[in-house]
């Protein structure tokens, strides 16, 4: 992160433009509706600057850049079309350590304009840090035309009942009581500038909240718990599900299969509590299984964040299992499962119609006690997606070998599937398992076996464009 982003309170104080032309007129505009007292400096001001300074809305100094106009300057900006003036405007403002914005100069500048969602007192603010100020308006756009205009009335609304809720009801109980005010009838008659009917529902929701919600002396709320997949890894194949749920939790137990980004997205207050667990490792999941029932006991929402999908080699059924005969309510998100992630981030289409008529997700750490049926698996047209299977590799290459799969039988291994980092390994149970050591492959990895394996698209394009090039050839 270039710049740490924050909103600095101006109203009543002191900051200076250098520059009176039309970049001068529109950064003071801004400067203007923050309440800072503008002051410009230049000779000669834009026509709407000279309005500005005649109704007496801001102060102009008709004179050049001088140090000394920035004795009492909480901020500078700037805007001249000479780079060697604006350098002079930086160096005295660097020197007295005053934030100074230099135009289409980050070298120059400590502190940067943003592109700008106005909503007040809602504001959204977006950068680029520089580096692309068209691709950070594109994004503003793209957020103001999800924002409704009268999301401002709406905070202003709340702001007014703050105290009312505070008295009315106990801290564990407010947030639920936001959320369901900025969500619900009250927000949609807020939005619709129906402050009448917004008063009515805002009434009966803050009354419904105190009869049922119990307050801190008469003990806590039971809490509850989010089951959520969180996909193979990049952010972006979340749902909004479980984006709109990693919002509301109080807590998040995650296991290692679950990336930085991912955790990115999630509320920034929350509490964090790391619960991964290594192979061979015993009782982590009798842990989880504590900590999910003695934090939903305590009032608290939960989110079990869980790589790929809940139910597939996630073990949510046993966490399912365990919150049920505790009374606790659970809601189950899925997720991408790696399978499904790590397939389409390769190309490899796993029921592909001419190279494939059926699919198995398959456990690496399958149990001893119940090996599976290695010659149903040695099918070519049958895929198999290996999970947890890198460590066990020699050994799934051997079973295959021995229940009559060929040595061309192709192999795929996808490490870290739709991160910025994943690789992918193509091969032959001949040379799968020397290609992974000498690639040093490390989990998490997913191995895909059978024909869809070896496709390739730009391959199969380039067959099927064979038969039509040899008919035009013929005529």
């Amino acid at each position: 992160m270039d710049y740490l982003p924050v909103f600095l309170r101006l109203h009543a104080q002191p900051v200076v433009v250098v520059g009176g032309g039309q970049v001068a007129l529109r950064k003071a505009a801004w400067l203007r509706k923050a309440g800072a007292h503008v002051t410009v400096v230049a000779p000669r001001l834009h026509p709407e600057l000279e309005q500005q300074a005649a109704r007496g809305e801001l102060t102009h100094i008709a004179a050049g850049f001088s140090p000394a106009q920035l004795a009492d300057a909480v901020a500078v900006v700037a805007a001249t079309d000479d780079r060697t003036a604006n350098a002079a405007v930086s160096a005295a403002a660097r020197e007295r350590r005053v934030p100074v914005n230099v135009v289409d100069d980050a070298e120059l500048s400590t502190f940067i304009f943003p592109a700008i969602i106005d909503r007040s007192p809602i504001v959204v603010a977006v950068s680029s840090a520089g580096h692309s100020p068209v691709l950070a308006r594109r994004v503003r756009e793209q957020i103001e035309a999800l924002l409704p205009g009268r999301l401002g009335a709406l905070a202003r609304f709340m702001g007014a009942r703050r105290q009312a809720v505070q008295g009315a009801l106990a801290p564990r109980a407010r947030r639920a009581f936001w959320e369901r005010i900025a969500s619900g009838p009250v927000a949609t008659h807020v939005l619709a500038a129906d402050e009448a009917r917004a008063d009515r529902a805002w009434a009966r929701e803050l009354l419904t909240s105190r009869l049922t919600a119990p307050r801190a002396t008469a003990g806590e709320a039971l809490g509850e718990v989010y089951l959520i997949g969180a996909g193979p890894g990049d952010p972006d194949l979340l749902t909004l599900r479980a984006l709109q749920l990693l919002q509301r939790a109080d807590v998040i137990l995650y296991d290692r299969l679950v990336s930085e980004a991912v955790l990115e997205r999630a509320r920034r207050d929350a509490e964090r509590i790391f619960v991964g667990k290594a192979c061979g490792e015993r009782g982590q999941q009798e842990h989880i299984h504590e900590l999910l029932v003695r934090l939903a006991g305590e009032g608290k929402r939960v989110a079990r964040l869980k790589g790929g999908d809940p139910f597939v080699f996630g073990r949510g059924g046993e966490e399912i299992e365990v919150l049920a005969a505790h009374g606790i309510p659970y809601t189950v998100v899925p997720g991408i499962t790696a399978a499904l992630g790590a397939a389409a981030a390769a190309e490899l289409p796993l029921t592909h119609r001419r190279l494939a008529n059926s699919v198995t997700f398959l456990n690496g750490h399958a149990s001893d006690s119940a090996p599976p049926d290695w010659r149903f698996f040695a099918n070519p047209r049958h895929t198999v997606v290996v999970y947890m299977g890198v460590a066990q590799l020699p050994g799934i290459v051997a079973s295959l070998r021995a229940a009559g799969a060929a040595p061309g039988h192709p192999v795929a291994i996808i490490e870290r599937a739709t991160l910025p980092e994943q690789r992918i390994l193509r091969g032959t149970l001949a040379n799968i398992t020397a290609l992974a050591a000498e690639q040093q492959v490390e989990p998490p990895a997913l191995l895909i076996v059978g024909d869809v394996a070896g496709f390739a698209a730009a391959d199969m394009g380039a067959a099927t464009a064979q038969p039509a090039a040899a008919a035009a050839a013929l005529t």
